[in-house]
């Protein structure tokens, strides 16, 4: 019998199972001359010294409710700090732990300068002491051999397909 999620107060699975989790974001692309992409590097304690598959397109969770250009376009915002180009083009959903659905965009931001929301964390663990840290804790602009290396493993289809659509 379905019942309310303990985890997601409101939210009732069909057949008592948990509805997917929903993720959107925006990959953003350059020409510097060949195509580069800009990927954040996962902030907090778990992806600190870690480099390999620890980046990520700008993206976050949303609730079915919110269109997933919407939520990418407030996601992008939340961990850049700088608003979507008005083009998208969508990638497409890729569906692992969650369902994730990215946008591709044109344009050219200052890595440097990108100023992520935060998130609590509780550090260390069973401490009793709440932490703050970036979403992304730094951006770079990467060429696609070296995205391959450091994006998220369930990303990476999101760069064939940006690489189908505009080009390599």
């Amino acid at each position: 019998m379905p019942g309310r999620l303990p985890d997601r107060p409101g939210l009732i699975g069909q057949h008592g199972r948990v509805p997917p989790r929903l993720s959107s974001g925006v990959l953003l692309y350059r020409r510097a001359p060949e195509l580069q992409v800009l990927l954040g590097h996962m902030g907090g304690p778990f992806w600190a010294r870690k480099d390999e598959h620890a980046w990520s397109i700008p993206k976050g969770e949303h609730t079915a409710d919110e269109d997933a250009e919407t939520a990418a376009r407030r996601e992008f915002a939340e961990e850049t700090g700088s608003p979507a180009p008005a083009d998208l083009l969508p990638l497409g959903v890729v569906k692992g732990s969650k369902t994730l659905t990215v946008f591709a965009a044109e344009g050219d931001l200052d890595a440097d300068a990108v100023l992520s929301n935060t998130f609590s964390l509780e550090w260390p663990p069973r401490s009793g002491r709440v932490q703050e840290f970036p979403e992304i804790d730094r951006a770079a602009w990467l060429d696609l051999d070296t995205a391959r290396t450091k994006l998220v493993k369930g990303q990476l289809a999101f760069l064939d397909r940006l690489v189908d659509a505009v080009g390599g």
